[in-house]
This record gives C-alpha cells, structure tokens and sequence, in this order.
C-alpha cells in the first residue's frame, strides 16, 4: 500500500509549479495506520490559504485508495539544523539578469525579448540574451543567426553579436527540425552550461528568454541565479490572464522579485480604415498589475509589421516609428527598476 500512496503523492502537483511533491522533495515522510496516512510536510513559507490548497491536492490524490489524510507541516522553530541548499552563484561580468516568463504559450515572449534586449542596447546599455525556450527556441530566426554560434580554444560558447547584443540560444545545439527530448536532470545540466560556459563578457543587462509555464528551466534558474527582477508577459485575454497569475506566484514564492508586466497584442489598429479593434480583449494587463500591485511597463499593439521583421531577422525595434518607440520606453520604465 506504500507503494500506492508514493505513486498517488507522485501525481501531487506542488501549486504554482509543474512539480509534484515528492520531486520537489515536500514530503518528509508518512505513515499508515488503518485507512488513515500522516504526512508531514517540510516547512513552506506560504499563507494558509496555499497551505490548505496543498492538503486538498493531497487529500484529492489519495480519496482513489479510500484513504484519509492527516497532514501536518513541519516548524522551523524545532527541527533540528538543515543543510543550507548551495549558495546562488552570479554570471561573471553580468550585473542585472532578468528573466522574460510567461504562464502560458503563444503571447510573444520571444518576440518581446528580443526587441526589448536591442531597445536597452539603443538606450547605451551592454546587452544580453539567452533564449532558453528548449521546446521553440525562435531567438535565432528572429535575429537572422541560425547556426553562427562557435566554440572558442577555452571551451568556452561565443554568444552572436548582432544589432547590438550579444545572443546564446539552446537551438544552437539543435539540428533543424528536430525535436528535443530531454529529461528534468540533463535540461538543468545544460541550462548551467548556458549560464557559466559561455563567454558572455561585461553586460549590464543579461535578458532571460525562458519556455512557458513553471518548468524544470524555470526552478534550475531560480535555485541557481541571483535575479535582479523577472518580467512577465501576457495578453489581454482572460486565458492568458489567468496563467499570468501562476507565473507571479512562481517568483513570489521563491522571493524572487518583479519589476513588472508587458501585455502584448493589446490592440489592432486596421490599417485601412485606422479603426483600433481589440481582438483579445482590453486592459487586462493593466487589471493584473492593479491587482499584484506591480508596475504595467507598457502595452504592444497587435501589428503585422511586428511578425514580419521578425520573421525576417531584422526585429522592428531597429527601426523608427511608434512600435520602435514603445519598446524603448519599456526598456526605460525597466531601467528605472
């Protein structure tokens, strides 16, 4: 019956997270006694109400064997000293690393990184970008750099310098068209690769351009990196507002701070009759930075012009005009974080 109970847990998604709480090591240890489990459950530094969601995920997971549940969480006040988990450790001649997250696909996060990394180097700065998307890394078409990064004589990787920053991406490593099947364990390997192996040399802004969800890249980043700030992006519409909240509460509840949200696609303004239209919906971003009480750094329009110079590695930042100007005023709101 153990055996049952640690694969039910096994199924225990830890909220916020795409990890269950036997991964992610939450589960202490627990005891049967008829049809009644105690479990006690490590420390969290959570309020009652996300203590009492995870008993009732717990509760939910083992109602399937007919069992009760006794859960318990463990003081800090006494039990006896823990092992501290390894220090962060900085990106040499990196000052500010900021993560780009997204609770869900498909809301341009890799089109906002990008364009966003070559507006913080047309405002002076020294600039960085790691696309770590390891399911869709797009960094590289969207830069025009698919299959120019080299490996120097220190083994070291050599990020692409172009249109101003200094780029690495997982796809480097990947034959077109091919799909990545990687496990947890060898994802965070290689993702530390990114973070230490390579040359990035002296920047004041290293931008993160990370998957969607709360995955395995996101937790390696977390326990490893001291973030300077993380950005969230979304859309207005109310499914890519309700996994913005799961992204949030990822950085909240690792003390990770949040210098603010982008919502992109906010609007389309027709360019026949100049009509604005509001496909996805309408200030949802702004409601969500009310709501968290954290800064809107600023609202992308939907635009055609956006996809093609993207599509055609020239990102519409490079240029003039009033999506070139929106994204230098998002990276001045973020400078001033």
């Amino acid at each position: 019956m153990k055996e049952k109970i640690f694969a039910a847990l096994k199924n225990v998604k830890y909220p916020g997270f795409e990890q269950d709480i036997m991964t992610l090591d939450i589960v202490e240890e627990f005891s049967l006694s008829g049809d009644l489990v105690k479990i006690r459950l490590k420390p969290i530094h959570a309020d009652e109400e996300f203590k009492a969601a995870l008993v009732k995920n717990i509760e939910d997971a083992l109602v399937a064997l007919n069992l009760k549940v006794e859960a318990t969480f463990g003081s800090t006040s006494h039990e006896p000293p823990r092992k501290e988990p390894p220090p962060k450790k900085d990106i040499p001649g990196v000052k500010k690393i900021i993560p780009v997250a997204s609770g869900k696909g498909g809301v341009g996060k890799s089109t906002v990184s990008a364009n966003l990394a070559i507006a913080l180097a047309k405002e002076g700065y020294k600039v960085g970008l790691l696309d770590l998307d390891v399911y869709g890394p797009s960094v590289p078409i969207m830069l025009g750099i698919e299959g120019l990064q080299n490996q120097g004589n220190d083994g070291k990787l050599r990020p692409v310098d172009k249109y101003g920053i200094r780029t690495m991406s997982i796809g480097f490593l990947l034959e077109k068209d091919k799909a990545l099947i990687w496990r947890g364990p060898l994802i965070g390997k290689i993702i530390k690769q990114f973070f230490y192996d390579v040359d990035w040399g002296e920047l004041d802004y290293l931008l993160l351009d990370l998957p969607p969800g709360t995955g395995d890249v996101q937790i390696t980043l977390i326990q490893s990196l001291p973030i300077y700030g993380a950005v969230v992006v979304t859309t207005p519409q109310n499914v890519a507002l309700a996994d913005v909240e799961k992204a949030i509460n990822m950085f909240n509840q690792t003390d990770s701070r949040i210098l603010g949200i982008i919502e992109n696609m906010s609007g389309f303004l027709c360019p026949h009759c100049e009509k604005e239209s509001h496909i996805f919906g309408h200030g949802g971003g702004k409601k969500e930075s009310e709501r968290f009480d954290l800064p809107l750094l600023g609202e992308i329009p939907l635009e055609g012009k956006i996809t093609e110079t993207g599509d055609s590695g020239e990102p519409i930042a490079l240029g003039d005009g009033k999506i070139s100007d929106l994204f230098r005023d998002i990276a001045r709101n973020l400078a001033k974080g």
